[in-house]
């Protein structure tokens, strides 16, 4: 499982000009799962990704995580996260999950999180979507369940 998260001010996600998602301060999370990902691989992301030290404390510092500023949670399914590139010019999604098995996962990492007490919004899956992403700082981590990287 991958993630790239974002500390947002703000951040939307429309569907055919109609607003599916919508979070203040919070975390963007563009989320991705493999075809070899399993129940572990949520949990370690949801406790990752919620408890991430990535918010400013007074003095400047990266060490609040979501649950210290109230923030949200914006998921949006991304299978691309799986996008193989080395060879060719046509990424290679052999390695995404199939779209059965990512929609099961997916609902059940937003579950985890709202049964954490964290507010999760979230895209519709698999549809064409604008995502609006207010950075903040501007920062972006990349996460991987596999610890690849």
């Amino acid at each position: 499982m991958r993630a790239v998260v974002q500390r947002v001010i703000s951040s939307f996600v429309k569907v055919d000009d109609r607003l599916t998602g919508e979070i203040g301060k919070g975390l963007m999370v563009l989320l991705g799962i493999s075809e070899d990902d399993t129940l572990n691989d949520i949990d370690y992301m949801v406790e990752k990704i919620t408890n991430l030290r990535i918010f400013e404390d007074d003095e400047g510092k990266m060490n609040l995580s979501l649950y210290d500023v109230s923030g949200e949670l914006l998921v949006v399914s991304q299978f691309t996260l799986y996008g193989d590139c080395r060879k060719g010019r046509r990424p290679s999604f052999v390695k995404a999950a199939r779209p059965e098995k990512a929609q099961e996962y997916y609902n059940i990492f937003i579950e985890k999180c709202s049964n954490l007490g964290i507010g999760a919004k979230t895209g519709v899956f698999q549809a064409e979507m604008l995502v609006n992403i207010n950075n903040d700082g501007p920062v972006t981590l990349i996460i991987d369940s596999k610890k690849k990287f």
